[in-house]
């Protein structure tokens, strides 16, 4: 009983105390907000942010569908990197390597280096096993989600061959 007059107290002098905790969170972003700003990235070619985007979903709200994006955004850049490669866009290759290397500001005065053929093997090996590994966690959450989605992914590349790493599928966003 005491200690109710303190606290009562400390609300009288420090109005704003209790307040302070629930300003400074910031509000959730929806997972249609999240897929919107992955489409951009992808849409912009920043594989890095998407990939960061899509990790993000999953830590906050784990499902098949989360898992499948991430997969998605790992074969996207590897249809890209195959498309460069055809298109024997080496200089576009490189361009990707450092957007997946840089992380921060630090990397401008010590970046990564490499030659764009080596780092379009090492990139293409590592997201293709990284997507089999997001994959085979979607399917054991949810098969059926996952079966959908595995088709209306099919039917987005089979309608966008050259150009699907773009974006989602446009199902996906509805």
């Amino acid at each position: 009983m005491k200690r109710l007059p303190a606290f009562l107290a400390c609300l009288i002098l420090f109005p704003g105390l209790l307040l302070t905790d629930v300003q400074a969170r910031p509000a959730p972003e929806s997972a249609m907000a999240r897929d919107e700003k992955t489409g951009l990235y992808l849409l912009a070619g920043d594989y890095r942010r998407a990939l960061e985007s899509c990790e993000q979903a999953i830590q906050e709200h784990p499902s098949a569908e989360a898992y499948l994006r991430l997969t998605y955004v790992y074969q996207a850049i590897d249809g890209y990197l195959e498309q460069l490669s055809k298109d024997e866009s080496w200089m576009a290759v490189e361009q990707l390597y450092l957007n997946l290397a840089y992380r921060h500001t630090e990397d401008l005065v010590d970046p990564p280096g490499g030659l764009a053929r080596m780092a379009k093997e090492m990139i293409q090996t590592s997201v293709r096993q990284q997507s089999d590994i997001s994959a085979a966690m979607a399917v054991r959450l949810n098969k059926p989600v996952s079966d959908r989605l595995w088709l209306e992914q099919t039917q987005w590349r089979q309608a966008r061959p050259t150009s699907w790493w773009q974006a989602f599928p446009d199902a996906w966003l509805r």
